[in-house]
């Protein structure tokens, strides 16, 4: 089953695409968040239909101080699902620290790192649904 994974960010999405029976996930390049999340989910959508997804993983920051943002994140989800998607979402606690962490062995530049984290959380955010659902 293929599946595309969201990093949801007021500013950034970042977007990764997987298979969920070898456990590999890839990063996309990110999308621009629009400030309107039904313009944002209907990009994200389309996105899912060019990579022939099966299922769209919103990320949701349960851990957060700042609840506004899981609210934010279930919402976009509802809006995907509303196009027609089936979406499933998951606890994104910690996978921009994972990323930055993942990001550091590379030999990118702290720019390269910044352009590419928000895409390397949402493979977290996808090898995370993919451990949760083998089990």
């Amino acid at each position: 089953m293929r599946v595309l994974a969201v990093d949801f960010g007021s500013k950034r999405i970042g977007i990764a695409v997987g298979e969920a029976e070898f456990s590999v996930a890839s990063p996309r390049p990110i999308l621009e968040a629009s400030g309107k999340l039904e313009t944002d989910a209907a990009k994200i959508a389309e996105l899912a239909r060019r990579e022939e997804a099966n299922l769209v993983v919103v990320g949701v920051p349960e851990n957060d101080d700042d609840p506004r943002m899981a609210k934010v994140c279930r919402m976009l989800a509802e809006r995907i699902a509303k196009l027609g998607w089936t979406v499933e979402t998951i606890d994104e606690s910690f996978t921009s620290i994972a990323a930055e962490s993942a990001l550091m062995e590379s030999d990118l530049t702290a720019a390269g790192r910044k352009k590419r984290r928000d895409s390397e959380a949402a493979c977290q955010i996808l090898t995370r649904w993919m451990h949760a659902s083998r089990s």
